[in-house]
C-alpha cells in the first residue's frame, strides 16, 4: 500500500540522486541503500535544531521502514519529511522518498530518536527546536 501523502505535504525536502553503487544484483536501488538517503535528510534536520555530538545530541532508538515500488537508476528523489510524534524524551520524523519526476512514494520511514546529552550520559527532554517544528 502507497502513502497517500504528496511531496507538497512536507515542509521539509531534501533532494538527491540515485548513484551507480546504490544497485543491487537486480539492477535496482538496493533497500538498505534508502536508510542512508533518509539519514541524508535527517542530517539537514539535526543540524537546523543545532543537535552535535557533544552535549545537546541524539540518539536513534528505533527504525521502520515500508517499501512500495523499485527505484531503478538514474533516478531524482526528493525526501519529505516532518516529526510526526513529541514524547518526554523522544520524538518521531516520518520520511517519505519519492520519485521526483512521477511524485509517486517509493518508501515511507518512521524514525523514533532519543534526546541524549553525552556530556552527562543521559536522557533529556526534548529540545524547543524540535518541538517547534512538531507537525510542520
Amino acid at each position: 500500500m502507497n502513502s497517500t501523502q504528496k511531496i507538497t505535504d512536507f515542509k521539509f525536502q531534501h533532494s538527491l540522486r540515485t548513484r551507480w553503487i546504490d544497485l543491487d544484483a537486480f539492477r535496482h536501488i538496493n533497500n538498505a541503500v534508502y536508510l542512508s538517503y533518509i539519514e541524508d535528510a535527517r542530517l539537514e534536520l539535526l543540524s537546523r535544531w543545532k543537535i552535535t555530538q557533544d552535549g545537546k545530541s541524539v540518539i536513534v532508538a528505533s527504525v521502520t521502514i515500508d517499501y512500495y515500488k523499485q527505484v531503478l537508476h538514474p533516478t531524482e528523489l526528493i525526501i519529505g519529511q516532518r516529526v510526526s510524534r513529541i514524547g518526554n524524551k523522544s520524538f518521531d520524523i516520518t520520511s517519505i522518498v519519492f520519485n521526483k519526476d512521477t511524485q509517486e512514494s517509493i518508501c515511507q520511514s518512521v524514525i523514533t530518536i532519543v534526546c541524549f546529552d553525552f556530556s552527562s550520559n543521559k536522557t533529556v527532554l526534548v529540545y524547543n527546536e524540535i518541538k517547534n517544528d512538531y507537525g510542520k
